[in-house]
């Protein structure tokens, strides 16, 4: 029956999610992440977000719950998703090539102290590599969203956060659970109490 896939599906999921409340090493990464955001920010730098696909879905997500708002109704918060110029892209990945696509855009403009954000499922995708490369170049700091393995990522990365799945879906679903983690956290201590939350969703 259709609805016992969509069962398993969703017990997939969960999962997933307690697999991730059970690794110590990722929620110490968490936390970590948190620090290194909240310093970033304190000290006027930026924070770029890059990723393929669903997970360029999910990098424009995350920059937006900063630079938007998460819960707090706040000044913004500099948070980029490097993916949404269409124009660069395309020029570059036509003219140049489409492993430079964010690298270039890293040694364009990131400067020392500020954080780059890379989502690859595999860990392995050359562009998000590339970027990361660049932003060591530039004394930035680089967080990766991976799977399992973590890919080349692992051995590149000043954090890793690995999500224990090798399914592409799970992996997603649980990078945006994270990110969501990071996003309300760093909100919470930058900006201080949530007791006047905004309620309402406008979105």
């Amino acid at each position: 029956m259709l609805q016992d896939k969509i069962k398993t599906l969703i017990r997939d999921s969960i999962s997933t999610k307690e697999s991730l409340l059970k690794d110590e090493v990722t929620l110490q990464a968490i936390e970590s992440c948190v620090s290194l955001l909240l310093t970033s920010f304190k000290n006027g730098n930026k924070v770029y977000f890059c990723g393929n696909g669903g997970s360029a879905a999910d990098a424009q997500h995350l920059a937006a719950e900063l630079s938007g708002r998460f819960y707090l109704d706040r000044d913004a918060l500099p948070a980029e998703a490097l993916h949404v110029n269409s124009s660069y892209m395309t020029a570059v990945a036509n003219d140049y090539s489409y492993d430079v696509v964010y690298s270039r855009l890293v040694n364009g403009f990131g400067n020392k102290g500020d954080v780059l954000i890379g989502l690859s499922t595999s860990g392995n995708s050359r562009n998000i590599i590339k970027a990361i490369e660049a932003a060591k170049e530039k004394e930035m700091v680089t967080i990766g969203f991976t799977g399992r393995s973590g890919g080349s990522m692992l051995d590149i990365c000043d954090y890793i956060l690995r999500v224990p799945s090798d399914i592409t879906p799970r992996i997603q679903e649980s990078h945006i659970l994270l990110g969501h983690i990071i996003c309300e956290l760093v909100e919470e201590q930058y900006f201080g109490s949530t007791e006047h939350m905004i309620q309402s969703a406008t979105l």
